[in-house]
């Protein structure tokens, strides 16, 4: 049995389907163990003080591994190491010494540094949490934390090695031991340890995200050592690569920093009902947007550097038209089925029904940008593999200060107008609640993304010449199929309140599943009769039990593609 299971992890996976697939069928695993740990926070916390704080103290070890972690990134590290790769494994082994020794001496001192500016940061970033007693939580639990990016960093690096030998297996497994070692910090380190114990719970995800990809490292000999001669000018190549994606990843990060200071500021559980909304639209963009655009990268980078530009392009259509077919479906059905999302999974323990209402509308405004969010998500790999970083930093920081002046506007206009504010607490139905400000940070979000994406469009379709034209056939099928299913998901919602208790979670959960099921039935039934191609390709890929798939030959100088 360990035998077979070792073998899984060193195989690799031919195919974009096949390699989006299994990263999806992983990140599903992963959002599962996910839904655990955001129960176990809500039912011990709810959404008050003490996650508030906790998820603030998040912010700044985000901020250092965005920015340091750029520089071992997987999309700036890859056509690095596939060029040495393919000069000799002396080259490759000397260019992952040299990026590890540069890296972890710097986000090293990094995170010393601001280990004791954190006191002194934190209360101008979060002065919603000046209280004493908040305050010295946020300090500390910070202060742990920012062990995270050290070794989130070097999982980064490993991650790139991982997947030129697209060993699929290891990197899709990483998020799962990451919110394994979560789940440890809240059922074993916090009852030991009190709220500390959180945080350690972080920094043993991390080191577990870090070492299950060791393995494959050291199957290749590429286990990183420290080294006194670096080879500067490969530093200096990677440096001036990523300073782009450094920025623009740092303007993301600062984005979503001013949403959470604009939380802390609006009332207590503000943060934590911003957080568990976030966590949860995270599903289907982990699942189907990163799925599908890390599966495609490795090959877009081949197919641009031997100058087949017509099989980048169908690769980059073939992504996105999967994108499509997944996200519109999951994006209407977060929406309808929201209130049973939330209660089935926060339900539990403090977590009250203002909490699971709040969030539920908040996961609705999210949801709404879930296919942008994917979207974008391949639009920035793809010009990353044709080593255009620039544009894509322009366009991010662009979407990211819109992100902060539509958060600012919404927030002034929910106080000004009472008819804005009437219209937004009716839609979602929390017209009776507290604290329904915190709903303009999710819709500032989304509106924001929106935007981008369609820059990212209209210059990916300029660059790539027919690109919206091979998408129309896919966007009316998918845009149309899910409309219907939504309907008839929420006539079935109506149908089954009486037949369930939806006073329990029993009955709230049967409510919400057959409804789906009976939703996702009709809207499978309008894309087969509209002739939906995805559909039969989603059929096949799913049929060659991509799992028992033989291995492909590792030899680098094969070149094989996905």
């Amino acid at each position: 049995m360990v035998r077979r299971v070792l073998q899984m992890l060193q195989r690799e996976v031919s195919g974009l389907h096949e390699a989006a697939y299994l990263l999806a069928f992983f990140a599903f695993l992963s959002q599962l163990l996910g839904f655990v740990r955001d129960r176990f926070f809500a039912a011990e916390f709810g959404a008050g003080s003490v996650l508030d704080v906790y998820y603030a103290a998040f912010r700044l070890p985000d901020i250092v591994l965005a920015t340091a972690s750029a520089v071992v990134s997987v999309s700036i590290l890859i056509p690095f190491l596939i060029d040495k790769a393919s000069k000799g494994k002396n080259e490759e082994k000397v260019f992952v010494d040299s990026i590890f020794t540069v890296f972890f001496a710097g986000i090293s001192g990094i995170s010393i540094i601001l280990f004791f500016l954190v006191p002194y940061i934190m209360p101008v970033l979060f002065p919603g949490l000046n209280e004493s007693s908040k305050e010295g939580m946020l300090i500390m639990l910070t202060r742990i934390m920012l062990l995270q990016p050290i070794f989130l960093g070097l999982s980064n690096l490993f991650a790139s090695v991982t997947q030129v030998y697209k060993k699929f297996f290891v990197y899709a497994i990483s998020p799962i031991v990451y919110n394994a070692g979560i789940i440890i910090g809240v059922l074993v380190f916090y009852p030991l340890w009190g709220v500390s114990g959180l945080a350690w719970g972080v920094v043993l995800g991390a080191v577990f995200h870090m070492a299950v990809q060791l393995p494959v490292l050291y199957g290749r000999d590429l286990v990183p050592s420290f080294r006194k001669n670096i080879n500067w000018k490969d530093i200096k190549q990677v440096v001036f690569v990523s300073l782009p994606r450094t920025l623009a990843l740092s303007t993301s990060q600062f984005s979503t920093l001013f949403l959470v200071m604009f939380a802390s500021v609006i009332g207590t559980g503000s943060i934590a009902v911003f957080n568990f909304a976030w966590n949860l639209q995270s599903v289907p963009l982990v699942i189907v947007g990163l799925s599908y655009s890390v599966a495609a990268f490795p090959t877009l980078v081949r197919l641009f550097s031997d100058g087949k530009n017509d099989e980048f392009m169908s690769h980059i259509v073939g992504a996105a038209k999967q994108i499509i077919f997944w996200s519109l479906p999951a994006t209407i059905l977060f929406i309808v089925l929201r209130a049973q999302i939330v209660r089935v999974i926060l339900g539990a323990g403090h977590f009250s029904w203002t909490d699971t209402r709040l969030v539920a509308a908040s996961l609705a405004l999210f949801a709404v940008s879930v296919l942008a969010q994917s979207m974008v998500l391949l639009f920035v790999r793809g010009y990353y593999a044709r080593g255009e970083t620039v544009r894509p930093l322009v366009v991010n920081f662009g979407g990211a200060i819109l992100v902060v002046v539509f958060g600012i506007a919404f927030m002034r206009l929910f106080d000004a107008s009472q008819f804005f504010r009437y219209f937004v607490e009716s839609l979602l139905k929390v017209s009776d609640l507290p604290g329904t400000k915190v709903l303009m940070l999710p819709l500032a979000y989304s509106t924001a993304t929106l935007i981008n994406m369609g820059v990212f469009w209209i210059m990916v379709s300029r660059d790539l010449p027919g690109f919206s034209a091979r998408l129309r056939n896919v966007l009316f099928q998918s845009f149309s199929g899910s409309v219907i299913m939504g309907f008839a998901t929420y006539l079935f919602l109506n149908l089954l309140d009486d037949i369930f208790n939806v006073q329990t979670t029993l009955g709230i959960f049967a409510q919400g599943l057959f409804s789906g099921v009976v939703g996702i039935a009709v809207g499978m039934m309008v894309l087969y009769f509209l002739g939906s191609e995805d559909v039969s390709v989603a059929w096949r890929t799913l049929h060659k039990k991509m799992w028992k798939a033989k291995p492909i030959g590792t030899d680098a100088s094969e070149g094989t593609t996905l």
